[in-house]
């Protein structure tokens, strides 16, 4: 979702320093020398053992549309900052650059490549906000994400992340992103919509609570929607409202049809669910789903199952949509090459690799080197028009496959780091170049 008084890639959704360092590139002629930028991530939380690429199609989407708009360049002339040649450069400015990445759903570790975009200079500085923006979200989430896939095993999962997303536009992308990564369905209406996800929902206490008593609520509630009712148990007391929703149940199966389960939203549920699985199988009604929800992430999906609880399916909300115990990636957007002179930084604690790069999955490792051959990072754009849309399908297809390929330890909750080795060439062309920026 996008607020409609903007435009779809909005140009002035960037950093000060981006413009003003422009306006210098331009200043000084360098503005279209071949400029190539890599963004990565440094480190993964703790805990974590891999991060799933996601975002690309966001990034590649805005790269195809960037423009700077005439109320764009009025605005820019009033701050005074800016001189006429520049702003003329920005009103012709199109993105005519390339992209080799690593494609949505691929599994990552810290300091490789999530995707290398090559362009004239002022072309590449300019997009760098909105591209790590766009990339940095998505693989977050998709990353949060499939450790609560990997901690559910087969049981069903939902994204109730919308309300508490931070707005309506990350509630999209969330949406996305953990479908990416495996959840099965999400509850965002518009996000099915746009991206084909299949849409899932129950009730709220409010529904409960608008008619006289449970039971009513209930049957008006499988009366609307006989084949899809999961029946939200725990407004009250969840051993008579699962006993409500059994009764309903039986009225259900009497005119051809069944009840898809309960849901719990509250107290401990390892206890609850088993007080509701209890009732419901002895009632004949083993094939109705208990299904929980409220404040769930990874960890405590593992310690409901390790706890033996015989739960079903999980609505993750507010922890995966805004990845609370880990709220961003240490993701950086750096210069590795100027008109095929390779480049790096030295910064103590954020030094970086020079040169443009490639990625080779090996046997229990991956070796991180200089670009040439077949690896993960592929050509996904060039002359500023990607070469092929992809479908979330194939990303989903590719992220269970990525994710299956790890050892079991790589996707446990507190995973062991991933060896990334640099490759001979890349650790003497780095020796190379701190030693004569050293010199100098």
């Amino acid at each position: 979702m996008t607020d409609p008084a903007l435009p779809a890639a909005p140009a002035l959704l960037t950093d000060l320093y981006q413009l003003t360092m422009g306006q210098s590139y331009v200043d000084e002629g360098i503005d279209e020398r071949p400029a190539t930028f890599s963004l990565f991530f440094r480190t993964l939380p703790p805990g974590w053992g891999y991060a799933l690429a996601a975002g690309l199609d966001s990034a590649l989407r805005y790269l195809e549309q960037v423009i700077f708009c005439e109320d764009d360049l009025a605005y820019l002339e009033s701050t005074g900052l800016f001189r006429a040649a520049f702003l003329a450069r920005l009103r012709e400015l199109r993105f005519r650059g390339s992209v080799r990445a690593t494609p949505e759903g691929t599994v990552v570790f810290p300091h490789e490549p999530v995707l290398e975009l090559s362009a004239p200079l002022l072309e590449a500085q300019l997009v760098e906000t909105m591209v790590l923006n766009l990339v940095h979200l998505e693989t977050l989430v998709a990353s949060k994400a499939a450790r609560c896939v990997d901690a559910a095993g087969d049981r069903q999962l939902v994204d109730f992340s919308l309300r508490r997303t931070h707005g309506g536009e990350a509630g999209l992308k969330v949406a996305r992103a953990s479908y990416l990564a495996g959840f099965d369905a999400t509850s965002n209406v518009l996000a099915g919509r746009l991206y084909g996800i299949p849409i899932a929902g129950t009730m709220a206490h409010s529904y409960v609570e608008s008619f006289p008593d449970e039971l009513e609520a209930f049957r008006a509630y499988a009366r609307a929607f006989p084949d899809r009712s999961i029946l939200l148990v725990d407004t009250y007391d969840v051993e008579r409202g699962t006993a409500r929703a059994i009764e309903v149940a039986r009225e259900l199966a009497a005119s051809g049809h069944r009840l898809r389960g309960v849901r719990i939203d509250s107290g401990e549920l390892a206890d609850l669910s088993r007080r509701a699985r209890r009732l419901l199988d002895a009632a004949g009604f083993d094939d109705a789903i208990v299904f929980v929800s409220g404040g769930l992430d990874e960890r405590d999906i593992a310690r409901l199952l390790a706890a033996g609880a015989p739960i079903g399916g999980f609505g993750v909300g507010s922890k995966m949509g805004t990845a609370a115990d880990s709220p961003f990636l240490d993701m950086a957007y750096k210069l590795v090459e100027l008109d095929g002179r390779p480049t790096l930084k030295l910064s103590p604690g954020k030094a970086t690799l020079p040169g443009r790069k490639q990625v080779h999955r090996r046997d229990g490792h991956d070796v991180l080197a200089l670009a040439g051959g077949d690896g993960l990072l592929v050509r996904v754009m060039a002359g500023g028009r990607r070469l092929n849309v992809e479908h979330l399908a194939v990303a989903r297809e590719r992220a269970r496959a990525q994710r299956e390929a790890l050892s079991p330890a790589q996707r446990t909750l507190d995973a062991p780091a991933y060896e990334v080795r640099i490759d001979p060439a890349l650790e003497r062309l780095r020796a190379e170049l701190t030693a004569g920026s050293t010199v100098s």
